[in-house]
């Protein structure tokens, strides 16, 4: 069961409208809308107080945040369409289950975002005039959980990159190779079916 369905059972088995909720834990209640939809997911903390107003185990919901979807959303954002073609085909080479989506534009990322839940993004560092890592920051304010691999043909944006929670960082070229190596490192492991290595 996902976090969205967990929430949902709680709050109706407790006789709780969403606005109920919402007053409890001090959000709106669209914000409860959106949890229960599965566009984002709380942050840790957040997820206490939710435990709390429940009346249940904190693990019992950071259990079901952790379980994510099934099918994995990952996204690439990239504005140099030959890199950005070549990378989606290595990812969905690496992770055939996954729904893969590539973007050339970090707005049209954030509003694929706001309605599929990501689990890993990987992001070009130098946007044309937008920064990659305020994409970051922009994703990880949507969902918490979303792991964040930078690209770059820079490696002098290391530290910048990971001042932003990310979970790794990848020099360009992309490849299945390279791509297989930042799953093993995720913050937020999700379920997926891996390809032959």
């Amino acid at each position: 069961m996902t976090f969205a369905e967990t929430l949902r059972k709680l709050r109706t088995e407790r006789g709780l409208s969403q606005r109920e909720l919402a007053k409890r834990v001090y959000v709106t209640q669209s914000t409860v809308a959106r949890w229960e939809k599965g566009s984002r997911l709380p942050d840790a903390t957040m997820i206490s107080q939710l435990a709390r107003s429940l009346g249940v185990d904190t693990g019992t919901l950071l259990g079901a945040a952790a379980e994510g979807d099934d099918v994995p959303n990952v996204i690439m954002v990239e504005d140099r369409e030959v890199i950005l073609t070549g990378g989606l085909s290595a990812l969905k080479e690496v992770m055939p289950d996954a729904v893969v989506a590539g973007f050339s534009w970090p707005a049209e990322a954030v509003e694929y975002a706001k309605s599929n839940r990501v689990s890993l993004a990987f992001l070009d560092i130098e946007l044309g005039d937008e920064s990659g890592l305020d994409l970051c920051r922009a994703l990880l304010d949507i969902n918490p959980r979303t792991n964040v691999v930078f690209l770059t043909a820079y490696a002098d944006y290391a530290l910048d990159a990971w001042d932003t929670g990310a979970s790794g960082f990848m020099l360009k070229p992309i490849t299945p190779e390279g791509i297989r190596a930042q799953l093993a490192n995720l913050r937020h492991p999700f379920p997926r079916r891996s390809s032959a290595e």
